[in-house]
């Protein structure tokens, strides 16, 4: 109560936990001379203390008031631990005050930093007569303003700490990037560093379960992929319990990349008791969609391109078609219409070669005239296999052409089985055959050094053979012909295609041809042409006159001379390339007024 002080080289204390260990806390002594004292701050504890009475506090506190009043300097009363204070020592103070002239109480609370610098404040302006009566605040209303303020400054720091998004970082490295940032000092100056730092972990603490969330997470959506690659047989599993099928897993070759501390999870015993049971699900799927396909084999009256939409209502009460999906219920529905379409088609097509007397007087090369198309369809068309395809009319019209087409154009391309078409499977068969065909021709014609006499065999029909047989020895000198620096000794035989001679003057022990031209302008020439060349292989292998009659090489050649030729120029064209791969032989288009430059390449 003193109002006068000397204090001269004495250490300031600011806690208990300094006395006897003065060297651990900072050391700082109090000024030299004398000090007088201005105020008084009385502080009266309110809340239920430890092994006190309220009662011993207030008479104390009275003892000390009646000394510091002596002095005539301000008082202030400090009502603290208002936080817990108790309601009826609160009033008590304020009874001892209001005995009092001028003495203010001030309720505050040291731990929520409330009114604590309004005591000072209001000594102050008590000492200053000038500034007036000082303002007290009660403690809940200060309480309310202070709250907010924290509650401000804490959303603001918590913003800012979640800018943090690595969870290595550390307080330190982070208090020292945002010391500067004014929401980190207001939060410092109201909280402390201490609920700074507590605030920070939680967030690092958060950041790092996160992490573990997502990555457990990331896990349990690929363990249903892992199952399905590791237990996918449902005969294995289906009565395994969650240990027993970790324990199948094990043996899995790829076991080793699933963390192991993952499938002790409840988590990860669910995910498995899911894909049993879609296991089991998808096998009754199966055989139910099998059991569907069943029921619609059963049904008569679906045709072939009848819409899924006209069946539905024959299908509804079905069990099967309860069960599954409308995904799955119309992809059995289009696999049933490709099998009954496609057997429909195979059906028909056998009805078309049944009635092939309806094909004999078709024009070679002329498309069906419309009436002879009605024609066709009017007899046909009281062929069930005909009306099977009613709902796919221009699927019918399609096979019906190609058949048409077939039938005067049969070739691989054309043919109606496909890859099972015999050529097909022949050219295939004869495949080696033939290089070792094209291999002993090689050694017979070309390979000797010692053979300087070509004989070609030249056979065409209205005298075409002797004009081509005239043409090549327009550019031969005395029957000479150089061919890659040689000179080879020509000896033509042209032959007429009508001619009776013709297999007598083929082949005769003066002449033995090297290979035949067969030239052709016509379509009546070039079908001509294809029957000698069948009959000569005939006759070849009937009568076996020499091994290697057989293998006597055909070029087939386009003489196109005339003007009138060039108007069916790309029918004969097609024709003559079509008997040319069917004969397996090379086919040469010569355009007009190029025999030589032709004769060159064939050569």
């Amino acid at each position: 109560a003193a109002s006068k002080l000397q204090s001269a080289e004495k250490l300031m204390y600011i806690c208990t936990d300094q006395l006897g260990l003065e060297q651990d806390f900072e050391q700082k002594q109090m000024p030299e001379g004398k000090l007088s004292i201005d105020g008084f701050l009385l502080c009266i504890d309110v809340s239920q203390g430890c092994n006190r009475k309220f009662d011993d506090q207030l008479k104390f506190v009275n003892n000390l008031y009646i000394q510091l009043s002596k002095s005539k300097k301000p008082i202030i009363i400090a009502a603290t631990k208002c936080d817990e204070c108790v309601d009826h020592y609160l009033r008590e103070v304020q009874a001892f005050a209001s005995n009092k002239k001028n003495l203010v109480v001030v309720e505050t609370s040291a731990r929520f930093n409330v009114n604590a610098e309004t005591c000072f404040t209001a000594l102050v302006q008590i000492m200053d007569k000038t500034r007036g009566k000082p303002k007290i605040i009660p403690y809940l209303d200060a309480y309310k303003t202070q709250r907010q303020l924290v509650v401000t400054a804490t959303d603001k720091f918590e913003k800012l700490v979640q800018t943090v998004r690595d969870y290595h970082a550390t307080w330190k490295t982070v208090s020292n990037k945002l010391k500067n940032h004014p929401d980190y000092e207001e939060y410092i100056n109201l909280e402390g560093t201490k609920k700074a730092k507590n605030t920070f972990s939680k967030h690092i603490e958060q950041l790092k379960q996160e992490h573990i969330r997502k990555r457990k997470e990331e896990y349990i959506n690929a363990l249903p992929r892992a199952l399905n690659t590791l237990l996918s047989n449902l005969d294995e599993i289906e009565h395994l319990s969650w240990s027993e099928a970790l324990k199948l897993m094990e043996k899995r070759p790829d076991f080793q990349r699933i963390p192991f501390d993952l499938l002790a999870t409840l988590e990860a015993e669910k995910v498995y008791q899911n894909h049993v049971q879609h296991l089991i699900s998808e096998k009754r799927r199966v055989e139910m969609k099998e059991k569907f396909k069943k029921t619609l084999e059963k049904i008569q009256f679906i045709s072939p391109g009848q819409p899924w939409e006209e069946v539905i209502c024959f299908v509804v009460e079905d069990e099967a078609f309860k069960y599954i999906t409308d995904a799955d219920s119309k992809e059995v529905y289009g696999r049933h219409q490709r099998e009954i379409v496609e057997k429909a088609k195979e059906e028909f097509q056998e009805m078309l070669f049944e009635h092939s007397e309806l094909f004999y007087d078709l024009d070679l090369n002329a498309t069906p005239s419309s009436d002879k198309m009605s024609e066709i369809h009017a007899v046909l068309s009281e062929e069930p296999r005909y009306k099977a395809l009613q709902k796919l009319a221009p699927d019918r019209e399609s096979l019906l052409l190609k058949h048409i087409g077939f039938v005067y154009h049969p070739t691989k391309e054309t043919c109606l089985s496909g890859q099972n078409c015999m050529d097909i499977k022949v050219e295939q068969l004869l495949a080696s055959s033939l290089l070792q065909l094209d291999h002993g021709r090689s050694n017979l014609y070309h390979d000797s050094a010692n053979i300087d006499k070509v004989n070609l065999f030249i056979l065409g029909k209205d005298g075409l053979a002797q004009e081509l047989a005239n043409e090549i020895r327009t550019q031969s000198t005395d029957d000479e012909y150089a061919l890659d620096g040689k000179i080879y000794e020509l000896d033509l035989r042209p032959v007429d295609a009508k001619s009776p001679y013709l297999l007598t003057q083929l082949w005769t022990s003066a002449f033995k041809p090297h290979g035949c031209f067969c030239v052709f302008n016509s379509i009546e020439s070039l079908n001509f042409i294809g029957e000698c060349i069948a009959k000569i292989r005939a006759e070849a292998s009937q009568i076996r006159r020499d091994k290697y009659m057989a293998n006597l090489p055909f070029t087939l050649i386009l003489a196109n001379q005339r003007d009138s030729v060039s108007k069916n120029l790309p029918i004969l064209r097609h024709q003559g390339q079509q008997l040319a791969n069917k004969l397996q032989c090379p086919f040469v288009d010569v355009p007009a007024g190029t025999y030589p430059r032709k004769f060159n390449e064939t050569q």
